[in-house]
């Protein structure tokens, strides 16, 4: 394989993504951000993220090839051997636990394998090729790196952090059901049951804003229970109000057009409701 297909295995925005997590949990208990430590937590998230990201390549390479998203992905084109894939991953695990164990101390490492474990068996394995609720359950995946994050700095400090984590773990249905509309043909093709498959693009319209009205809540959160001030408090309701103003034209209009709106406004929103977490914190 090439030096760009074994980066394309690492899926590097997700992993960069999960990093960004993980120093959003630091920054929420954190007193003083220390670049060294930055630097050492997303060295971590990123190995643990990488190999989560080469296992689910590996193992979907059957399906991948079924759908024109992902049908050239190195693994299902034939360009890597699983063997070498299973490899890859294991090391990269390891790597990213013992960094994240020497560099802050076991619970980080915890909490990094068990955002893996999710991702890789209970996401890919367990649920993405037999129940809908697949991205609900494979969603937390990503909320022990907040959990990791915050550990780094304290140990016994929970509370903000769990509901950062509450926030990221509402958050990813509403983000990952918008890309599913845009891509429904592939996902039937593959006999992939993600939710507009089985229910239609218009229930899922319907469930991205009914779950985004609990997730707007909970953003508001640390807000409301005095963990963070105002500043974070008014970028949570501008930012919310936002997104739930999109998942209402798709309501209104359940088109691929308007998905694909809703999912490039997740992103932001999530990373603006981060970046409010630190201004609110440290500045």
């Amino acid at each position: 394989m090439t030096f760009r297909q074994y980066l394309e295995l690492l899926k590097p925005r997700i992993a960069l993504m999960i990093a960004l997590t993980a120093i959003t949990g630091y920054g929420a208990v954190a007193d003083k951000v220390e670049a060294s430590a930055l630097a050492l937590l997303t060295l971590a998230m990123v190995l643990g993220a990488g190999a989560a990201a080469v296992f689910n390549h590996v193992w979907d390479r059957d399906i991948d090839r079924l759908m024109r998203r992902t049908a050239k992905r190195p693994m299902a084109s034939g360009a890597g051997t699983p063997v070498v894939g299973f490899i890859l991953a294991g090391v990269m695990m390891a790597a990213g636990m013992a960094v994240a164990h020497v560099a802050f101390n076991w619970v980080v490492a915890l909490h990094l394998f068990l955002g893996g474990f999710v991702y890789a068996a209970v996401y890919t394995v367990w649920l993405k090729r037999r129940h809908w609720t697949n991205i609900i359950i494979g969603g937390a995946a990503g909320s022990f790196a907040i959990l990791a994050g915050a550990a780094a700095v304290n140990q016994t400090e929970w509370l903000l952090p769990l509901v950062l984590a509450l926030v990221l773990f509402l958050w990813t249905p509403s983000h990952f059901w918008a890309l599913a509309i845009l891509l429904t043909d592939d996902y039937r093709k593959a006999g992939i049951p993600m939710l507009p498959v089985v229910v239609g693009e218009q229930r899922t319209a319907w469930c991205i804003l009914a779950n985004s009205v609990f997730l707007v809540g909970a953003s508001l959160l640390p807000w409301a229970m005095g963990l963070l001030g105002p500043v974070y408090g008014a970028i949570a309701a501008v930012m919310g109000l936002a997104l739930l103003g999109f998942n209402v034209r798709l309501v209104m209009t359940p088109t691929r057009f308007w998905a694909g709106w809703n999912f490039a406004a997740s992103m932001p929103y999530l990373l603006i409701l981060f970046v409010g977490v630190f201004v609110d914190k440290h500045l």
